[in-house]
């Protein structure tokens, strides 16, 4: 009983790698076929040009992976908390403005606004 399993798992796996064998040709053929399909000559011409449109090759090696867009991100410089901006942060507490609109005035993020805050001991305990 177990043989006759095995002797089927064998012929199971024999046309699998056939069938294995069949895909890949057939998808090799129909890789081949890609340029003439779309117009191009070869398929060097037809590499160029999927190349030129997918953005690949246009960054140095090492500094972007191939088809990212090349987008420089804005980044934020780090604010530098000085005894100036706490005291500004103080006053506009002070006067009723929210964390929100204290950070845009002094161009510091709402966290440093909230750590300032709690250092100047300026917010309440939760209960």
């Amino acid at each position: 009983m177990v043989t006759k399993q095995i002797k089927e798992l064998e012929v199971t796996k024999a046309k699998i790698t056939a069938l294995e064998k069949s895909i890949a040709k057939g998808l090799k053929r129909e890789l081949a076929a890609l340029p003439h399909q779309y117009g191009f000559g070869s398929v060097a011409e037809f590499l160029k040009a999927v190349k030129a449109v997918s953005g690949y090759g246009s960054f140095r090696k090492g500094r972007r992976s191939a088809g990212k867009v090349a987008k420089k991100a804005k980044r934020r410089r780090r604010a530098v908390i000085t005894d100036e901006t706490r005291s500004s942060v103080k006053k506009l507490v002070g006067s009723g403005k929210t964390g929100t609109q204290i950070a845009k005035a002094l161009g510091i993020s709402l966290p440093s606004v909230q750590n300032i805050k709690k250092a100047l001991g300026l917010v309440k305990a939760r209960a």
